[in-house]
């Protein structure tokens, strides 16, 4: 396991951790909160996939 891959698990969860703050705050619905990690996570895949080559 590199150290991207664990690097990325690591924002994953602070960016999720700062999004359920934020969404407490703004009264985001669960349907814009998954639309949002799935962007997040498209997003790190494709930074991930750059760094892999």
């Amino acid at each position: 396991m590199d150290g991207g891959l664990i690097l990325l698990v690591f924002l994953a969860l602070l960016f999720a951790w700062c999004l359920n703050r934020v969404r407490r705050a703004i009264r985001l619905g669960p349907v814009g909160y998954v639309g949002v990690m799935i962007v997040f996570i498209i997003v790190m895949l494709l930074l991930w996939g750059q760094t892999m080559r």
